[in-house]
């Protein structure tokens, strides 16, 4: 039973039944490919230095990331410098380089001693027809060359035709025929670069892809732009992708990539998937990524958020803290934290019970009425929460 762990999460029982589950095709093990040092960084006005990425690195080793993307060694010196300390950390991560189809960037990854490269190339057909100019061929070409020398070199080769989700079928399909003959990558991905696929999208291109490269393991690469970044990745673990990409915070260009911690959470708890990931660690590096992007977490944020835990509607508000899974699918604790409630328009009569105990305070019947009702006036006039502090000079006021 995946859906109940006692004290930890009740997520809903209906992921279990059968007509779910045997509409799944998970492959033997599932990984994460992080890259928040490479398409995390190309988040507009973020910049990564040395020592941020080091960090990041060792953070992302900590979680438990099977895998992680260094960075592009031939955007700078700096870069490639920072690829070939975070080789030499001893994480437990592999350490890959994203490269483009170039011997030059498939050398300096190698040099930088990354352990495999992600070679990207486009081939969705807007950028073929209007940005490139080129034909499939031409993609193909050019693939071949560099996927043997990346091979020949020992790197892992992750072969990244982006934009794959706006590939022509016909060129997809042509494309990953001649590779399968002449040059074949050691996985291959499924790209949505603009983030316009379906859930149900990116399943059908993972089975496909599987089909054209007699079974390669598949990974899956999406970004956010209509919120469904994560949505789809989960969706390509169940259609059996074998790795999926993330950014922690879910940075990257435009709305970002897929959020790392989010994959974590739900490839764990809904998927019940075998892995060792330290989701109790999530917090922390969200917020210490937050920090080193300067680009914050918003409140509600699923796992990072400060409020997620909160509760300002009376009803059931006593439970946030005796009984946290009557009232959420998984329990602050498993992230370090606990629930809070908080006092506002939306606040009951339990909630005024709850602070005035919490600072050791009594009052009548009549006088927790009159304070609940300046809370509600006071939330609703300042549109915001109370602080303790105001709500302590309410009930002040209320005693005389």
């Amino acid at each position: 039973m995946s859906y109940y762990n006692e004290g930890k999460w009740w997520a809903s029982p209906y992921n279990d039944v059968e007509e779910v589950r045997e509409r799944l095709e998970f492959a033997p093990k599932v990984a994460i490919h992080d890259a928040t040092l490479r398409d995390g960084e190309q988040t507009p006005g973020v910049v990564f230095d040395k020592s941020a990425k080091l960090r990041i690195a060792e953070m992302l080793g900590q979680l438990g990331v099977e895998r992680i993307e260094a960075g592009m060694p031939a955007v700078s010196e700096s870069d490639y410098q920072a690829i070939r300390e975070i080789s030499r950390m001893g994480l437990s991560s592999e350490i890959f380089a994203f490269v483009r189809a170039t011997k030059k960037d498939i050398d300096m990854a190698a040099e930088a001693g990354a352990a495999g490269v992600v070679i990207e190339i486009p081939i969705g057909y807007p950028k073929l027809v209007s940005q490139f100019h080129w034909t499939w061929e031409d993609v193909a070409a050019k693939s071949i060359d560099c996927i043997r020398y990346a091979k020949s070199l020992g790197l892992n080769t992750v072969y990244f035709p982006y934009d794959t989700t706006r590939a022509r079928p016909e060129d997809l399909e042509r494309l990953m025929a001649v590779l399968m003959q002449e040059a074949v990558p050691d996985s291959v991905g499924i790209v949505d670069t603009m983030g316009c696929a379906l859930p149900e999208t990116i399943q059908y291109l993972v089975r496909k892809m599987r089909r054209l490269t007699n079974d390669l393991p598949v990974e899956v690469h999406t970004h956010n732009d209509f919120g469904m970044a994560v949505a789809t990745e989960l969706a390509g673990i169940a259609a059996g992708a074998s790795c999926v990409h993330s950014c922690i915070n879910g940075l990257g260009e435009r709305t970002g990539n897929a959020s790392l911690e989010h994959l974590m959470v739900g490839m764990k708890i809904l998927m019940d998937l075998p892995n060792e990931y330290r989701l109790e660690l999530l917090p922390q590096v969200c917020e210490e990524t937050s920090r080193l992007s300067g680009i914050p977490i918003p409140v509600n944020m699923p796992v990072s958020g400060v409020r997620n835990y909160t509760r300002e509607s009376g009803i059931g508000v006593d439970l946030v803290l005796k009984d946290p899974l009557a009232m959420f699918a998984t329990n602050p604790a498993l992230y370090g934290k606990t629930g809070h409630i908080a006092l506002g328009k939306k606040s009951g009569k339990a909630s005024v019970e709850y602070y005035l105990d919490k600072y050791g305070m009594t009052a009548g019947a009549e006088e927790i009425a009159e304070i609940l009702a300046r809370v509600k006036a006071a939330g609703q006039e300042k549109k915001r929460l109370l602080t303790d502090e105001e709500f302590k000079e309410i009930c002040a006021q209320v005693k005389g």
